[in-house]
């Protein structure tokens, strides 16, 4: 089935008491649920997926001076989508420290998959469906 992925950054200044007071239980512009939302599609057709928790995600790329790297973050919250041969198509993950919550719905031949993350701590999104804690992030990768 498609597969479509949402990632939302929860306004941690979001009031539902106001919400409810004035705008009939809805966010408004002056009062947004959330800071921010992406979409992702996986085009390879997905029979499931897996949650890893507390898991460690494979950060590889290639430096600016052209070394490759391969660094190891600890503390992720990884899903993991399978297609139909039971091989992995796509990933997402998040520090455990921005988890908040996700939910999946399977409507006719579409998997819709929201993952929501607490506005806490400083985040980078290194690569689309990446999501890392400021803490978390590889010191070696911090350049100043």
């Amino acid at each position: 089935m498609n597969c479509t992925v949402r990632i939302f950054l929860l306004n941690d200044d979001f009031s539902q008491e106001y919400a409810d007071q004035h705008n009939n239980g809805q966010e408004s512009e002056l009062n947004r649920r959330y800071d921010w939302e992406d979409e992702l599609q996986i085009k390879i057709p997905v029979i499931r997926f897996e949650e890893y928790k507390n898991d460690v995600f494979a950060l590889q790329g290639t430096l600016p001076d052209g070394k490759d790297f391969l660094e190891e973050v600890p503390n992720m919250r990884k899903f993991v989508f399978f297609g139909t041969d039971e091989v992995p198509v796509a990933q997402i993950a998040c520090s455990e420290l921005l988890f908040e919550s996700f939910k999946d719905e399977v409507k006719g031949d579409e998997l819709e998959f929201n993952l929501i993350l607490k506005d806490r701590e400083p985040l980078s999104n290194p690569v689309p469906g990446i999501y890392i804690a400021a803490r978390d992030y590889p010191k070696s990768l911090i350049f100043e």
